[in-house]
């Protein structure tokens, strides 16, 4: 392996549970106390400004866009820095692709400041090249875009780039656009993960297995 993309929330951190009650405490302040589980899980995949936009149509809330997005933003940057954590082994995982070479970046669906906030707090910023977000691509990763355009960077080409992901339709993307994927189990979608496991090259229970840089190839 040569070059990797990494997803955040869900794969390199443990906050997916704050992103799945992030749009509820949002809906709430707006005195939408119990959203229909249907918009919520239609919401799941959408960038932070798609979501603003759909739950202002659905909800006949007064928010713009821009707004929403701003309180998205600030009511995750406090999770961030309080209350997320890495996954158990990131940091040996990643220090042991820095040793062999292998350039990495951070694809995120979050918008770049956040990512940055995230990844710096938990210290672990430094073993990545740049971080690039759907919100700067513009689109979410039901397009490949955001995997091309990291690889472009890298100067790499999606044959010999392995993607990190643990969404189940993100890997999909991924996988179509001729990605390598290293699928990464997170108990937050715990539904998906024989879907996940059968369309990775590589799947990934846990981050400290000892077996996992060979099963690589680093």
């Amino acid at each position: 392996m040569k070059y990797a993309i990494f997803d955040l929330d869900g794969t390199l951190a443990d906050s997916m549970p704050y992103w799945k009650q992030l749009y509820l405490e949002y809906l709430k302040q707006r005195g939408v106390a119990s959203p229909p589980l249907d918009t919520m899980i239609q919401a799941s995949p959408m960038t932070a400004r798609e979501a603003a936009a759909f739950f202002a149509q659905t909800f006949g809330l007064s928010d713009t866009p821009d707004q929403a997005v701003v309180e998205f933003n600030r009511l995750m940057e406090e999770h961030y820095r309080g209350d997320v954590r890495l996954k158990p082994g990131v940091p040996e995982f990643l220090r042991a692709l820095q040793a062999a070479g292998v350039t990495m970046c951070v694809a995120s669906a979050t918008a770049g400041p956040l990512v940055e906030t995230c990844l710096e707090c938990l210290g672990i910023r430094t073993y990545f090249s740049f971080v690039l977000s759907c919100v700067e691509v513009g689109v979410g990763k039901k397009q490949p875009d955001v995997y091309l355009e990291a690889a472009r960077r890298m100067g790499a080409t999606p044959e010999e780039t392995f993607v990190f992901e643990d969404a189940i339709y993100a890997a999909r993307t991924a996988k179509r656009a001729g990605f390598r994927l290293a699928g990464v189990c997170d108990s937050a979608a715990e539904d998906m993960q024989e879907e996940l496991k059968a369309l990775s090259d590589c799947y990934i229970t846990r981050w400290d297995d000892p077996a996992l840089p060979k099963r690589l190839g680093i």
